[in-house]
């Protein structure tokens, strides 16, 4: 008989003891792993996820600012903003980026260049970007998108301000264009550590004002903090800081005269500056021909771009501050008054003109082949005699003129509130060593010297450079750097402040010397024999002007200057330069005319209609434009800024009453608005005035006299050289010496 197997229970009591042990340490290890991890991630790391959860549950969208508005000296609008629709993919977030495309074309149109826009775009972008393929849709075609959006992950409508010029053309160089932010460019932006102001930021400025003041133009950038669901979708705004927009340019430009300006050039390719001698402000600054900057804002299209690249005229080059010319014998009034003041010549010297200027075997003739008979400082200017002042610089010296005529500006860089001026030539001897290479050609020669009488060979400036060294001429000796933005929005008052007049030299001219070049200079447009009294002989207002004419090839020593047998390209620029009235100057105007032969004919009945314009409020007629130009004037819709635009009262916004006969086309869309107020044109303290002439009726009774004698020979032209130049472009330019044209 078995006994039954009596239970350890000891043995049993200790295994379950162990288990129980065994039990606990894991649900306590359990929970210290729990413990251990709640405080890793709700202590330790608490800040770094309760961020990322935030930003998972916020988005920081940046509010970009609206770009200041651009406004004329009498407030009409000349860069404005407008908002629109664009269609924007984020390439990371579509199924297929070349589907969603070919898909999209059936609910909005989409044209190659579009297309072509996207891609080239898509190259510069990174692929969470939200990238434009359509701009400017249409209520229509946004309902058709956002009907069938759920069909495009990745693609959204987007409500954007777009640039836009409103005068199209006018005034382009000047105002300059926005386009899209290149690789270099943001490259420097972030460089400059302004990166971060343009987050978002499609834009910036190119050329012109745009560019020259795109950090007044663009503002401060703003944001919203949005809460967004699972899907990214906007839920609500959780708090916001505003952006600020960019600050209002009023510009010293008239829109009116330069318009004018435009429509008198015509098809003509030049340059036109107009200025204030008392503060240096911009009127006008016309570059022919000219282009549409709205072309540019959203990227040009291929034909547009080749047409404008190809086109043998240049529209893109900006003539006023990159274009370089010979001066022709406007250069003349700067060097009597240096002869004078150095004492190289007196006002009573005379000599007896023989038509030409000989040195050593070489022939320098006049325009005049029998010359102007006996001539003094007066005459020379009065009639542009070349001979005397081919006289007057073999005298001279090529260092003795650089010198001189630099302190007016030439060859210098005149300071103008906008980028990309060039300097100029103004030649030396030192300046043609650093020029060309070789020891031959670094030589100076005395022929090269008698040529800069005249303004001709290697002289070469700005229209820029021409009107500032006129307008040092007008005022006395004061040479101010040019302005063309004349007033600048303050965004924190809302009140517009003046940008202050700079002076960047005094000449002390001996105003008696001064004064023989200024009535010669008035003889020019008054007497009898000067080269533009036909142009002027109707004016009720006195002007001191000069005539020029600047050869674009060499006429051989046995050769004559005749415009019939030459090719359009070949013809002799027209120039033209006159300050009114001629002694309380308020406007000065130097402008150049491409081979369109004399100044006097060609240049100066241009400077007369912007006289009258500014000095009478006189507008020409169609007709009379038409006359000038070769060309009916088109009317612009003019606007002037207002409240409605969020801008505070502009001084002068108004427009002037229409005069009777005026161009239609200059007066369009202003002549329901009230009188013009025009601003006031400030003399800054301690500006000396300009030294003032003699009694009017006194000179015209001296000058009426000496024509009676017999004294001053007829010239029948605007003084226009026939010699043989010297060297006419060297073989190694600096790169800020523009584009000789």
């Amino acid at each position: 008989m078995n006994s039954p197997e009596l239970k350890n229970v000891g043995r049993e009591l200790l295994r379950f003891r162990r288990r129980l042990l065994l039990a606990v340490a894991g649900v306590v290890l359990a929970f210290g792993l729990l413990v251990g991890r709640w405080l890793w991630l709700q202590v330790l790391r608490h800040r770094q996820y309760s961020l990322q959860a935030r930003d998972n549950r916020v988005a920081i969208v940046p509010v970009q600012p609206s770009r200041g508005l651009i406004v004329d000296r009498n407030g009409i609008v000349l860069a404005d903003n407008f908002a629109a629709y664009t269609l924007e993919i984020t390439p990371s977030k579509t199924a297929g980026l070349a589907a969603t495309i070919a898909a999209l074309r059936a609910v909005v149109a989409i044209s190659p260049h579009d297309e072509r826009r996207f891609h080239a775009l898509l190259g510069q972008s990174r692929s969470f970007e939200s990238i434009p393929i359509r701009s400017r849709l249409s209520d229509a075609e946004v309902a058709r998108f956002v009907a069938q959006r759920f069909r495009f992950p990745g693609v959204e409508v987007h409500a954007r301000l777009f640039r836009s010029y409103p005068l199209g053309s006018l005034a382009c160089h000047a105002i300059g264009m926005v386009g899209r932010i290149s690789p270099g460019e943001l490259q420097q932006l972030q460089d400059s550590g302004q990166a971060a102001n343009y987050q978002g930021a499609d834009h910036i400025g190119k050329t012109g004002v745009e560019l020259g003041w795109e950090s007044q133009l663009h503002g401060t950038i703003g944001f919203d903090e949005v809460e967004v669901n699972v899907a990214g979708k906007p839920v609500r705004k959780l708090r916001s800081k505003p952006a600020v927009p960019g600050s209002t340019l009023v510009l010293s430009l008239d829109a009116r005269m330069q318009k004018l300006a435009e429509d008198l050039y015509g098809d003509r390719s030049g340059a036109c500056v107009a200025m204030d001698p008392r503060t240096g402000e911009v009127l006008v600054m016309a570059s022919m021909p000219t282009f549409d900057p709205n072309l540019f804002v959203e990227g040009i299209d291929p034909q547009n771009w080749n047409q404008l690249n190809t086109d043998p005229r240049r529209p893109l080059l900006d003539r006023v501050l990159r274009g370089t010319f010979p001066p022709g014998s406007t250069y003349k009034p700067y060097l009597a008054v240096g002869a004078l003041t150095l004492g190289l010549r007196t006002a009573t010297y005379t000599l007896n003109d023989p038509g030409f200027f000989m040195l050593g075997h070489h022939k320098f003739r006049d325009d005049v082949p029998g010359g102007h008979g006996k001539v003094d400082m007066h005459k020379a200017i009065e009639v542009s005699c070349d001979t005397y002042f081919y006289m007057v610089a073999n005298d001279w010296g090529v260092d003795g003129i650089h010198d001189w005529t630099r302190r007016f500006g030439f060859g210098q860089l005149t300071g103008v509130d906008l980028p990309g001026e060039a300097r100029g030539i103004l030649p030396s001897k030192a300046w043609k060593k650093r020029a060309y290479k070789t020891p031959a050609l670094q030589r100076w020669y005395a022929g090269e010297t008698v040529s800069l009488g005249i303004g001709q060979g290697y002289n070469s400036f700005t229209p820029m450079q021409m009107a500032n060294a006129l307008a040092t001429m007008a005022n006395g000796g004061t040479r101010y750097k040019p302005r063309v933005v004349r007033m600048v929005e303050d965004m924190t008052t809302h009140r517009f402040v003046a940008t202050p007049a700079e002076v960047a030299e005094r000449l002390h001219l001996n105003a008696a010397d001064w004064q023989v070049v200024h009535d010669g200079m008035v003889a020019v447009t008054s007497s009898k024999q000067g080269t533009a009294r036909a142009v002027f002989q109707d004016a009720p207002y006195t002007s001191a002007g000069k005539t020029g004419t600047a050869q674009v090839f060499t006429v051989g020593q046995h050769q004559r200057y005749d415009a019939a047998d030459l090719a359009r390209h070949l013809l002799d620029h027209a120039l033209f330069t006159v300050w009114a009235p001629a002694d309380n100057p308020t406007i000065c105007v130097a402008l150049i005319v491409e081979h369109a032969g004399w100044g006097a004919s060609a240049a100066a009945p241009i400077a007369r209609k912007l006289l009258d314009y500014h000095l009478l409020g006189q507008l020409p007629s169609d007709a009379q434009i038409q006359k000038i130009s070769g060309r009916k004037p088109t009317p612009l819709p003019f606007r002037y800024a207002g409240a409605r635009d969020g801008l505070p009262p502009v001084p002068g916004a108004h427009a002037r009453p229409p005069a009777p006969g005026a161009s239609a086309a200059a007066e369009a869309s202003s002549t329901a608005l009230p009188p013009v107020r025009p601003w006031p044109a400030p003399t800054p303290a301690g500006a000396p005035s300009a030294p003032r002439a003699g009694n009017a009726d006194a000179r015209a009774d001296a000058l009426r006299a000496l024509a009676r004698e017999g004294r001053y020979a007829r010239g029948d032209c605007g003084g226009g050289p026939l010699f043989s130049r010297f060297g006419s472009a060297h073989d190694c330019p600096a790169p800020d010496e523009g584009e000789r044209l």
